[in-house]
This record gives structure tokens, sequence and C-alpha cells, in this order.
């Protein structure tokens, strides 16, 4: 999808299962074995899941699902997942998953793009409030489209 200074972003598939599953050890995630199934399953289900991958296991990840809401008259883009290995972290591949999410939720017609935020991560709020994200309920949201 995009490369940049030997990053790449790309569509995971379940053979990738082997290195996600590094990543979300390294990130203190819990990794189910069966994850090659579970990436099976969210494909089945139109997730779309990109990985940030620069040399060994992937270096991030983001899936989002894109859904039809009652209060909204575009489809809405929701992040399930977004982890950047420690390792990585402070090097932008948060915000470049975040652009490409963000660039396959438009094409998708999504008109937003909400992220929830657990209890406890610090860092995944004031990474959603440093990318241009606004505070709603219990989550974050931000427009994919500009606002008339």
């Amino acid at each position: 999808m995009a490369s940049r200074y030997g990053l790449e972003i790309r569509a995971a598939d379940s053979v990738d299962a082997p290195g996600i599953t590094e990543l979300l050890q390294a990130a203190g995630l819990l990794a189910a074995a069966a994850l090659a199934a579970r990436l099976e399953r969210l494909k089945a289900e139109r997730a779309t899941i990109l990985l940030a991958i620069e040399w060994g296991p992937p270096s991030g990840l983001i899936v989002f699902h894109a859904r039809q809401t009652l209060l909204a008259d575009l489809p809405c883009a929701f992040v399930s997942t977004l982890v950047v290995g420690p390792d990585a972290r402070r090097r932008g591949i948060g915000r470049l998953l975040l652009k490409a999410a963000s660039q396959a939720a438009r094409s998708a017609g999504c008109g937003e793009l909400h992220i929830s935020v657990p209890e406890g991560q610090a860092g995944l709020r004031a990474f959603c409030q440093a990318t241009g994200f606004d505070e709603q309920d219990a989550g974050f949201v931000r427009p994919l489209r500009k606002r008339n």
C-alpha cells in the first residue's frame, strides 16, 4: 500500500499470524494460538487489517471495521486494534498506520474514524489527541471528510 524509508504498509493475511503474534506478545497483549483463524474471520467480516513491516516481524498493526449506524449518513470506521511494538514507538509508525487506515476508510465510503480507548491506555489517549481526534464518550472520533 505505502512505503517510506524501508517501512511498508500492507494488508495482512493469515500467513502473517506468527509475526502478528510476536508483535502482540512484545506489546504485552494476549496472543491466541488460533490467531490465523481470527484473521480469516476478520477478513470474512470485511475488516481491514493493515501491517507496518520493516524487516522481521511487523512493527505495527491497525484493524478497522466499516459499519453503518443510525446516527450518520455515511458508514463509520471503527478501529478495534492499533498496536505499535515497544521497540518501534516514537518513530511515526502509528501515524503512518492511521493515515493508511484513513485512506482505506475513505475509499470504503466512511465519513468518520472512531477509536475506543480502554481505561489505563494513557499512551493511546495522548496519541489520539495528538492526531486530530475529538474526545467523545468512551473514545475518540475524527472526520474523514471536510465538514461543510
